[in-house]
């Protein structure tokens, strides 16, 4: 048994639409690669995965697809998804001779008991020999060190690729919670078509992506920003490139950062009373990769009226969060997902 033990490692995934992060026991956040998998036509065999297979998104020809596994945070092509985790797997243990003793996984809360099992089944094919399942938002607060099992509400907003998910926890269980599919993948896309209303341009999801990251904001700047973005013109069909500003962007994501401050505010109107005074006092933090959107902590206070902060290395939260639990299981056991066998 100690040999096995030895030989078998215990892992934690941090299974995102957009990304996928691994947490190796004794080891930390090892990877961090976009969940994308490039496959032959033909063959379907494996070409190249995580930020290789970025690489060619949308670049390809026509002999390699690529796939993104994951849509609005659930498991929408299953053969991809297994290669994927196996490859990312592979890619961390360079020891792929040990087996997986324990997988901790982090999942949306709102997913349906079909899906959880969907993820169940890909790590069990990857080859764990015990999977457990923990709601995103609550590996959040355990990662930014939050005390999930003290009998006091803490409010998180888990902005992903593809769901954003809202829990108000308090002893080791989400009170109150709101799941939408509203995230960062549906902000890149209102990029994307501001671009073809407004400009006849055609941009790749990319360059949408980048100017998120550079220029988009929910809240007003004290210095707006400008970045040049190049693309295709629809009419002429010839490349062409156009200065953009912060505030135009701003106007292009206005409809899913309102569906998100929405969620939250609904979140806040179910939370018990009692718990709403603790948020009062302690505020709602931001995670994930949309945390980083500029000012969106200042958009969600001034309509909340509660203080907002976004966590330390919000992208890896949710990823430190299922490796905390992964190394306390018995102190955790509570804050797991129970799912139906």
């Amino acid at each position: 048994m100690a040999l096995f033990d030895f030989l078998s490692k215990d892992i934690a995934i941090d299974l995102g639409t957009a990304n996928t992060l691994v947490f190796v026991r004794g080891k930390g956040v090892v990877l961090n690669e976009p969940s994308i998998v490039a496959l032959d036509r033909t063959t379907r065999k494996v070409v190249a995965l995580g930020n290789e297979a970025r690489q060619m998104h949308e670049k390809t020809h026509r002999d390699i697809i690529t796939i993104k596994p994951l849509a609005d945070g659930v498991i929408a092509d299953y053969e991809a998804a297994e290669e994927l985790i196996k490859g990312l797997i592979r890619k961390t243990l360079k020891d792929f001779s040990s087996s997986i003793r324990r997988m901790v996984i982090g999942i949306p809360s709102g997913i349906t008991e079909v899906e959880k099992r969907a993820v169940r089944d890909s790590a069990e094919h990857a080859g764990a020999k015990e999977v457990y399942l923990v709601a995103e938002p609550m590996a959040a607060a355990v990662g930014m060190g939050l005390d999930v099992d003290a009998p006091f509400g803490n409010m998180v907003v888990d902005i992903g690729g593809g769901t954003t998910d809202i829990a108000v926890i308090s002893l080791s269980g989400i009170a109150s919670g709101e799941s939408i599919r509203v995230a960062g993948n549906e902000i890149t896309n209102a990029i994307l078509q501001h671009f073809r209303k407004t400009y006849n341009l055609a941009i790749g999801e990319r360059t949408a992506e980048e100017i998120k990251i550079k220029i988009g904001s929910a809240y007003e700047l004290e210095e707006e920003l400008i970045a040049t973005v190049k693309g295709r013109n629809l009419v002429t069909s010839l490349p062409e490139q156009r200065d953009v500003s912060s505030p135009e962007i701003r106007e292009a994501i206005a409809e899913p950062i309102g569906q998100i401050v929405n969620a939250v505010r609904r979140c806040l109107e179910s939370t018990p009373p009692e718990l709403s005074a603790d948020i009062l006092d302690r505020g709602i933090m931001l995670t994930g990769g949309g945390a980083l959107i500029k000012g969106l902590d200042k958009r969600i206070s001034e309509e909340t009226k509660l203080p907002v902060f976004v966590g330390e290395d919000p992208l890896t939260a949710v990823a430190r969060g299922t490796g905390r639990i992964l190394e306390n299981l018995d102190k955790y056991k509570n804050v797991l997902m129970k799912t139906k066998r």
